[in-house]
């Protein structure tokens, strides 16, 4: 795919998921690795209204190329791209949902969400909780990479997810998924919860793997 296209197809998608109400205002950001380095959508920008021209270009060693000056949790994706060599693309996001079981208190930080579907399952696998630091803080980037080695999808404490995955496309469905899910947790707060067993779940791991 060429860098044009790949730079198009970062800004549907970041019109989509505005516009299904998954981000707001200029939160949230996406990356995906190109042949020369990685694209970022840049800091302060709106999903809903990216310019393929201004995205944010860098090299590995998170300098910036050309284009806008990229978003300040850009250390997020890197460590995420440097720890997780197969995956091309990562998002953020601050979804409601998502967001809203980041906060509660009694939560596994193992393994934040039950495996209420198999869909859950096959897209996410486990949820690990990545503890709480300040956006742009440093120590969240290593924190992150302490996950990202064994895990392609990570909540971040009173904060919202990180997904990886081997495409755009993969990791925009992950992180769907995962706030799917997220509203399906909270929905069922209180209810008596019939989740897959261990056995089922782990049936469902070894046909799909997760990203």
């Amino acid at each position: 795919m060429s860098e044009q296209r790949l730079r198009e197809q970062i800004c549907e998608l970041g019109r989509s998921i505005f516009q299904r109400g998954l981000t707001h205002g200029s939160t949230g950001n996406i990356s995906a690795r190109c042949a020369d380095g990685w694209l970022l959508t840049p800091t302060g920008s709106n999903l809903g209204q990216l310019d393929p021209a201004r995205l944010s270009k860098l090299d590995w060693q998170g300098g910036l190329v050309s284009g806008d000056a990229p978003s300040k949790e850009n250390f997020l994706h890197l460590a995420m791209y440097q720890e997780r060599e197969r995956n091309q693309a990562v998002i953020h996001l601050h979804s409601t949902h998502s967001v809203a079981v980041s906060v509660l208190a009694d939560v596994d930080p193992a393994d934040v969400l039950p495996p209420l579907t198999a869909y859950y399952v096959m897209r996410i696998g486990s949820l690990p909780l990545v503890p709480y630091y300040a956006p742009g803080d440093m120590q969240l980037a290593a924190a992150v990479r302490g996950f990202a080695g064994k895990h392609h999808a990570l909540l971040l404490a009173n904060h919202g997810p990180v997904v990886a995955g081997v495409s755009l496309a993969a990791a925009a469905d992950a992180v769907e998924e995962l706030e799917a899910t997220a509203r399906l947790y909270l929905l069922l707060q209180g209810q008596r919860v019939r989740a897959l067993t261990p056995e089922q779940a782990a049936d469902i791991r070894h046909r799909y793997p997760a990203g």
